[in-house]
């Protein structure tokens, strides 16, 4: 089954992006994507 997460970006802490994650992981997602707040490609991690 999977779950709806928030991704949050590491530099200003901004939550920019929501995508779908299994549920068996047992680490956070974390992605490189462009925050519109630092105008920068940084790592997103996924918040609960």
């Amino acid at each position: 089954m999977s779950k709806k997460v928030i991704l949050a970006c590491v530099e200003c802490g901004s939550r920019n992006y929501s995508t779908i994650s299994k549920e068996t992981q047992s680490t956070r997602l974390e992605l490189k994507k462009f925050c519109k707040t630092c105008a920068a490609h940084t790592i997103h991690r996924e918040t609960r």
